[in-house]
């Protein structure tokens, strides 16, 4: 039995025009009907639709098409192929997001999830200081720049990849650990963590050097803790094309010039 298929459409203008010669193609259904969705944008929208299953929504497959910009995340655009064939034939690619916990200086606690990275950043022109966990030890008494991140193999090739971190091949089940302008210690070029692992920073001088922690777009201001783990109860699938896939794009990043 074929799946039960949803189009999802951005908002932007170009996602609306190629949504139209998609619409009269296919006996669309209900996003909550739905076994598969079909994702119409950039990535910004795709990662936007990913966070409102994370949030609460059911979790289904998706599969991107690319009508935005970059389109790392996606496929290309419709191309006359059913979009059933295209879905049915398309290799799945499992990803597990990070879950961040994060403590305030007030006392309050957030906990948002993110699919590229987790983020911390100073707030002011004070560097920001962090003591740096691993699995509850302490593994860096203080690190000194503008902050730190910690990277997907998904995220591995955005922010993480602009700050020099490591791109991590799917499948690794690897965290990318990476230092954003450190000034101590200077050599400092981050690490490569086992998925496993249960990072946790704490801020320094909280007070003279307030740090945000940011799980992909959802910010905490003046934090004064921030524990990371990978979550495999919330792991998404994404589809892509058989020889589009996103480790091969992953293979491919690491050759550009």
């Amino acid at each position: 039995m074929d799946a039960k298929l949803a189009l999802i459409v951005s908002d932007s203008a170009k996602a609306q025009d190629g949504a139209r010669a998609l619409r009269d193609s296919h006996p669309w259904v209900s996003q909550q009907e739905a076994d598969i969705l079909v994702v119409l944008g950039g990535d910004g929208f795709l990662l936007h639709v990913l966070h409102e299953m994370l949030d609460g929504q059911p979790i289904k497959p998706v599969y991107g098409m690319n009508l935005g910009t970059v389109g790392f995340l996606m496929n290309g655009p419709h191309d006359g192929v059913p979009i059933s064939t295209r879905v049915a034939e398309a290799h799945r690619v499992p990803v597990r997001p990070l879950r961040m916990h994060a403590r305030a200086n007030d006392g309050r606690e957030y906990s948002y999830y993110a699919i590229n990275e987790v983020s911390l950043l100073r707030e002011t022109r004070q560097t920001a200081k962090l003591e740096v966990r691993i699995n509850g030890h302490v593994r860096m008494e203080e690190l000194v720049g503008d902050g730190i991140l910690v990277a997907t193999p998904v995220g591995s090739t955005a922010y993480n990849l602009s700050a020099n971190g490591p791109i991590l091949p799917l499948g690794s089940r690897m965290l990318a650990m990476t230092p954003l302008s450190p000034f101590r210690p200077r050599r400092w070029k981050g690490a490569i963590l086992p998925e496993s692992a249960e990072v946790e920073f704490r801020i320094r001088e909280p007070g003279k050097r307030p740090v945000a922690a940011v799980a992909d777009q959802k910010e905490v201001r003046d934090v004064a803790s921030v524990r990371i783990i990978a979550s495999a109860k919330k792991e998404l699938t994404l589809l892509f094309d058989p020889g589009f896939t996103l480790e091969e794009r992953i293979f491919a990043e690491q050759f550009q010039v």
